[in-house]
């Protein structure tokens, strides 16, 4: 029932863009809603909340929000299969999402920013640590689509346009989520040069927390991996650096 729903969405995104940042609160704890709702209206931001996944996704359907607070537990379809769905659609791939869950284990916490999540929240949480997350977020997103001067990366047929937000691979577009483009920029703005998983996990999700090495290297190959397969052939040219990290090397580079 979501996908067409979500399919919905082009119409309505076609609509003239709100200046006041619009966004979801997904939360079945009322009080906790309500919370999250009053700092953020205090805030100037335009709030809606839903209380399951499918309200949420009905939510989406008729306007695609700026920014998604999304609980992991929730009853019938959970904050996870929300965000998959979000994930996995081209009409809402881009939205950023803040997950909040009441699991404190590292583990369960990486696991939403491996399944897309722009950053994550534990409960119980700090109602201005909240707000300021999601104008970190928000920055971020509008930093990573703002215009830079008309800034081209260029690495063999890859040719990334930062003011676009555009990656086109021999002419082709290249369909990245906004974690593979940050990515992506991070290994081409330091070609030929090697960064660690520390490095490339707070340029292309700002996490800067104490997170195992463990789960550092699980998160950021994986999306090595995700990336790797839409550039084809160019995938190759990320390297790993076996022990430490990656680097964006072409074979110009390597002669």
């Amino acid at each position: 029932m979501s996908k067409p729903v979500l399919r919905r969405v082009m119409e309505s995104s076609a609509a003239k863009p709100q200046e006041t940042p619009r966004v979801l609160v997904v939360e079945d704890e009322p009080d906790i809603a309500a919370l999250i709702a009053y700092q953020l209206t205090r805030e100037g931001f335009r709030v809606e909340t839903a209380a399951t996944g499918t309200e949420a996704l009905t939510a989406v359907g008729r306007e695609v929000p700026d920014l998604v607070v999304l609980d992991r537990m929730l009853p019938g379809v959970s904050g996870d299969e929300v965000l998959k769905t979000l994930k996995s659609e081209s009409a809402t791939r881009g939205v950023p999402v803040l997950v909040l869950t009441a699991r404190r284990e590292q583990e369960d916490r990486i696991e939403g920013l491996e399944l897309g999540a722009d950053d994550y929240l534990t409960k119980p949480f700090s109602p201005r640590e909240l707000v300021l997350r999601v104008h970190s977020i928000l920055r971020r997103a509008r930093d990573t689509g703002t215009p830079t001067g008309g800034r081209i990366l260029r690495a063999g047929p890859l040719r990334v346009d930062l003011a676009a937000h555009q990656v086109t691979l021999d002419g082709d577009e290249v369909t990245l989520t906004p974690t593979e483009f940050r990515l992506l920029v991070a290994l081409l703005e330091r070609k030929g040069r090697t960064q660690s998983r520390r490095q490339l996990l707070e340029k292309a999700w700002d996490v800067r927390s104490e997170i195992s090495d463990r789960l550092q290297t699980r998160t950021v190959d994986m999306h090595v991996r995700r990336l790797r397969s839409k550039l084809g052939e160019v995938g190759d040219w990320v390297e790993t650096v076996r022990g430490f990290g990656y680097r964006f090397r072409t074979p110009e580079d390597r002669s």
